[in-house]
């Protein structure tokens, strides 16, 4: 269980449902949502195995939206250089029960809508430096939860809420949370085995290319297959759920590249565990580290204690500007999904996955002054070859054809 937690104040505060009209007045708690129309979902990129730019485990980072700036994630830096985290979470949305209609309802209160709706101040700035953002989801003591949908229908439906918002507000995955339901509130009914199973097929089937991940906990963690459906194949990640401990997440289908079984809270869980609980994740191959309650104050030095353990290098706090490299794109004019800034060196499209980049992906590229980067449309600097000076908005552009087709980067 979650350390810390309040429920009156800092998970369940009144909701507040975010329909694709970007809507930032707030709802009386139980009240109807407005419905959200069928959109179908943007890609993104594939997932790496590695942390932003260095060798080691992820690290997934949820962030209480209520009492805490979600930017703050993207201003801790290794020594070298890289991002320190790969994944904010925003810390949460809720599944709410509409007793008129006995339907799901997606809602997000106050400090999330001003998240979302405000997504060029709070999501994309992440996203720039490389680091994905999920919504994490989770019950609100009204009886829904993930593991009660009682048919397919209505998991199918509630996936498509769910998909919806990815789109609408720029996000990169789902984070699935079974906590605070209170299972049989209001009438509804107990857990079953394939509520869960139902749900993260069809968000898998909506999208296809974000991220989905499963904090392993409650009723959900032990229903995790169903008519020969396992959730492993429909999520790319798991996490131990209990802070300060050490458990591997028992989620058939996920190799230990995607499970996390080190758990911290940074503002209870002593420097020392925090650094062992790395040691443990590293010396066992494990892919995800995670941590929870990021504060606003600077907290470098007791996260140092961690990043020593996984990658050798020390944490730094910078609030200003972020170390320079370069930048690509999904999609041109610097939008879609964008690599972490990458410094000056040759990259094979292996090392380059490190960074965030995909093999034939990029659609733009921003490039700091004075540097030169010289593209390559097959893996190992080989190829037709591209050198380009200053920032491009548009592969499509140069002369051959650059969209879409570069495997490998030398930068100088």
């Amino acid at each position: 269980m979650r350390t810390n937690f309040n429920s009156s104040v800092t998970k369940t505060l009144s909701v507040f449902f975010g329909s694709l009209m970007l809507i930032t007045s707030a709802c009386k708690k139980g009240e109807a949502p407005v419905p959200v129309e069928s959109v179908k979902p943007a890609s993104t990129s594939k997932l790496s195995t590695n942390a932003i730019g260095v060798s080691g485990p992820k690290g997934v980072c949820y962030v209480e939206v209520n009492n805490n700036d979600i930017r703050n994630v993207g201003n801790y830096y290794l020594s070298t250089g890289q991002q320190l985290f790969d994944i904010a979470i925003i810390f949460a949305a809720n599944i709410n029960y509409n007793t008129t209609t006995q339907k799901a309802e997606l809602f997000f209160n106050t400090q999330v809508t001003n998240v979302l709706s405000n997504k060029a101040t709070y999501i994309q700035p992440l996203q720039a430096k490389g680091i994905k953002v999920l919504l994490s989801i989770l019950g609100n003591h009204q009886g829904a939860g993930i593991s009660n949908f009682p048919d397919q229908a209505s998991a199918n439906a509630y996936a498509q809420l769910l998909a919806n918002a990815v789109t609408t507000y720029g996000l990169d995955g789902i984070d699935f949370d079974d906590e605070y339901a209170d299972y049989g509130t209001n009438g509804t009914g107990q857990p079953n085995s394939s509520s869960f199973v139902y749900l993260v097929t069809a968000l898998r089937q909506l999208m296809p290319t974000k991220i989905i991940s499963f904090y392993f906990y409650g009723p959900a963690a032990s229903r995790l297959s169903y008519n020969g459906v396992t959730v492993g194949s429909k999520v790319d990640y798991s996490w131990n759920a209990i802070y300060g401990t050490y458990s591997v997440p028992s989620v058939p289908g996920l190799a230990a590249s995607n499970l996390g079984p080190a758990a911290i809270d940074i503002q209870s869980t002593s420097s020392s565990t925090a650094a062992s609980l790395a040691t443990q994740t590293v010396n066992n191959n494990y892919g995800i580290y995670l941590y929870y309650n990021l504060p606003n104050a600077d907290s470098h030095t007791y996260l140092s204690s961690v990043s020593n353990a996984l990658y050798g290098k020390a944490t730094t706090f910078n609030t200003g500007t972020p170390a320079a490299g370069v930048n690509f794109y999904q999609d041109i004019n610097y939008t879609g999904t964008a690599t972490g800034a990458i410094p000056k060196g040759s990259y094979t499209l292996a090392q380059l996955q490190a960074y965030g980049f995909v093999n034939d992906w990029a659609s733009s590229m921003k490039v700091p002054s004075g540097w030169s980067v010289t593209m390559y449309s097959n893996d190992n600097f080989t190829g037709t070859s591209w050198t380009l000076t200053s920032n491009t908005t548009n592969f499509t552009t140069l002369s051959p054809n650059a969209n879409d087709v570069v495997s490998s980067v030398k930068i100088n």
